[in-house]
């Protein structure tokens, strides 16, 4: 299996889990997960979306992108550790780019740089 369908599978199913246990959790009825795949482009998003009480909710939680055979870590805005989560499902650190992070700084933090 190539590197790009090893992280896509990584991925799709990382966040899966991810959303299977915050509809779970206590999250609002009206208030979903959802996972949103762009292979084309190669993103991966979990957002929430929905209705509680008389406001709309849109929420990135988290979104990655595959760029040059790496992950890139986009955004989180949740409690998780998502290196570390990928990095026990097999992701080197080396592989992970936290695009989050200003370029200038992303060689100070153990993982890839770009």
């Amino acid at each position: 299996m190539d590197t790009i369908t090893r992280y896509h599978k990584i991925l799709v199913d990382y966040l899966s889990r991810q959303a299977d246990v915050d509809d779970s959790a206590s999250t609002p009825d009206d208030v979903r997960s959802e996972l949103v795949v762009d292979t084309a482009r190669r993103h991966y998003q979990l957002l929430f979306t929905g209705w509680k009480d008389d406001r709309y909710h849109f929420f990135v939680a988290i979104h990655f992108a595959i760029r040059n055979e790496k992950i890139w870590l986009l955004w989180n805005r949740t409690e998780l550790e998502v290196t570390d989560d990928l990095m026990s499902m097999g992701v080197p650190a080396e592989d992970i780019v936290l695009g989050l992070r200003p370029p200038f700084t992303r060689s100070l933090t153990g993982f890839a740089v770009a």
